[in-house]
């Protein structure tokens, strides 16, 4: 079967391998679309933390269940997601349901090999059932759980003003939800055009520049001068998690989702005197995904607007810089394997 490696950062190539072997209490999955995510775009950058090379990226993926061993429910040629979080089940997380953040955890396509490649195998257990979902929707569905942990973690109040920092796709998921939990959602972004697209397909009330001199003031206007009681980072920007703490209201809660390699450098006294709440949030839990795909069958969200770019297998190698440049208006680029391929 065909793969595509990045072998350094800034070096992609395709490569040929050995379809995968069924083995015991694994499944295999003829992959069908390939959803790229800014841990892809990061791991091509060498900006990634967690990350060695070279490496088969891929972990937004949605296909065909084309042999499994141990997977009572499902059935040969339906169609499938699967949770790309693998984990031991016996550490301390794992033991009170945290899995997304086991203390061995490897996450598909950042500490071993992903999905862009024609065949994968994956544990029986991580499958999720398509529930007649599209595979464009299906490839969705772990980005928008990212987005739903996020919010979960949050514990956002009927009412609550949120400022959710960073409109690429995993800050639009988490605006997605946000609003769903009752959150009165302002999008902050340095990019005009997303903004805009976060006003027009969204329907997010409030928008806000982080370039402008008067953020602060802004701010404090939307919120009748209280300031958000809830900040989600999604950006993974050094700078624009540092900037958020003086967004914070007090008593107010700061939820980390995005991830950077540097440290994070806050005033203590301003953070102190706020009570604030301080949080991350790593990947999502086998109740994110049923949370998403029943908001995905209720239309309660349509995250089919969030793709904006689309290619085939074989011309990803060609078009992957160019997503990675703001100019060119990418959220979501879709990758689809063909039947013809196999």
């Amino acid at each position: 079967m065909k793969a595509l490696t990045c072998i350094k950062p800034g070096e992609l190539a395709y490569t040929t391998k050995e379809n995968p072997p069924l083995e015991q209490g694994r499944a295999i999955i003829k992959i069908k679309r390939i959803g790229i995510c800014g841990t892809d775009l990061h791991a091509f950058e060498g900006t990634q933390p967690f990350f060695s090379y070279p490496r088969i990226l891929g972990h937004e993926l949605s296909g065909i269940l084309a042999e499994f061993d141990e997977a009572p429910g499902f059935m040969h040629g339906e169609s499938v997601t699967f949770i790309p979080y693998f984990n031991c089940g016996t550490c301390v997380a794992c033991r009170v349901g945290k899995t997304n953040c086991c203390t061995q955890l490897q996450v598909c396509g950042v500490h071993i090999d992903g999905g862009m490649v024609e065949y994968l195998s994956v544990p029986s257990t991580s499958l999720v059932h398509g529930e007649g979902l599209s595979f464009d929707e299906l490839a969705l569905v772990e980005p928008l759980a990212i987005g739903a942990h996020g919010v979960q973690r949050a514990n956002i109040s009927k009412g609550e003003f949120v400022l959710v920092i960073g409109a690429g796709p995993i800050g639009l998921g988490t605006m997605e939800f946000a609003r769903i939990a009752g959150g009165k959602v302002i999008a902050l972004d340095i990019n005009e055009h997303r903004l805009q697209f976060c006003k027009e397909k969204l329907r997010v009330p409030y928008v806000v520049n982080a370039l402008a001199t008067n953020v602060v003031e802004q701010l404090l206007d939307i919120t009748n001068g209280d300031m958000p009681t809830v900040v989600i980072d999604a950006t993974g920007s050094l700078k624009a998690i540092n900037n958020a703490f003086q967004y914070l209201a007090h008593g107010g809660r700061y939820v980390l989702i995005g991830l950077q390699k540097g440290e994070i450098a806050f005033s203590h006294p301003e953070f102190h005197k706020r009570e604030g709440t301080l949080m991350s949030s790593r990947n999502a839990t086998r109740q994110d995904f049923e949370q998403v795909i029943t908001n995905l069958k209720q239309k309660k969200i349509n995250p089919a607007t969030y793709i904006t770019h689309r290619v085939m297998f074989d011309e990803v190698s060609a078009e992957f810089e160019h997503w990675l440049n703001p100019a060119n208006g990418v959220i979501k680029a879709m990758v689809e394997v063909p039947h013809s391929s196999f």
